[in-house]
């Protein structure tokens, strides 16, 4: 990551994704513990792993290994990937992108059309989505889903596993 002033550039990761993939889970833009790490929910307070585990009946996939966690979704026919694909942020808070560049979604659908699914983690994550591909919301199923993200406290596990069922059954 590049320091200017005081925000950082921040750039998304590659798409998992494969040709068995049906549903399309999109976060907004990885924080500053994903980025350093350069995975995917890195944070260990946040509960997106612990959540997937209960959808691909993997009980310790936080503790797998990272490439290995990605396989597991890829397996379960889930993909993940970012609305934004860069911006400038200080910290790891949503509330604090700017300057967002979307990801090229439509070429992503296009190369993959077995996604019949899109989860959109927390409301950022769904409000860069509808800005940027409103006519996507009207082809797809989407779904606007609670964040997994710790400073999504008031959502308790079992809480956002029944909010998320409702789209991954």
């Amino acid at each position: 990551m590049i320091k200017k002033s005081d925000k950082r550039i921040c750039q998304s990761f590659l798409a998992n994704i494969d040709e068995k993939s049906e549903i399309l889970i999109l976060g907004s833009m990885p924080g500053i513990k994903s980025l350093d790490e350069q995975q995917y929910y890195a944070h260990p307070q946040n509960r997106f792993w612990k959540l997937m585990a209960k959808f691909c009946n993997t009980k310790n996939l936080q503790e797998l290994k990272y490439q290995d966690k990605l396989k597991v979704l890829l397996d379960n026919k889930i993909a993940l990937w970012d609305v934004i694909q860069s911006c400038n942020r200080d910290g790891s808070l949503d509330s604090n992108i700017q300057n967002e560049t979307p990801n090229d979604i439509p070429q992503l659908l296009k190369q993959f059309p077995n996604i019949k699914i899109i989860c959109l983690n927390g409301n950022k994550s769904y409000s860069a989505f509808k800005k940027y591909f409103p006519e996507i919301l009207e082809q797809y199923k989407c779904y606007k889903l609670p964040s997994t993200s710790p400073a999504n406290a008031r959502y308790k596990l079992e809480d956002l596993y029944n909010e998320w069922l409702q789209a991954i059954d």
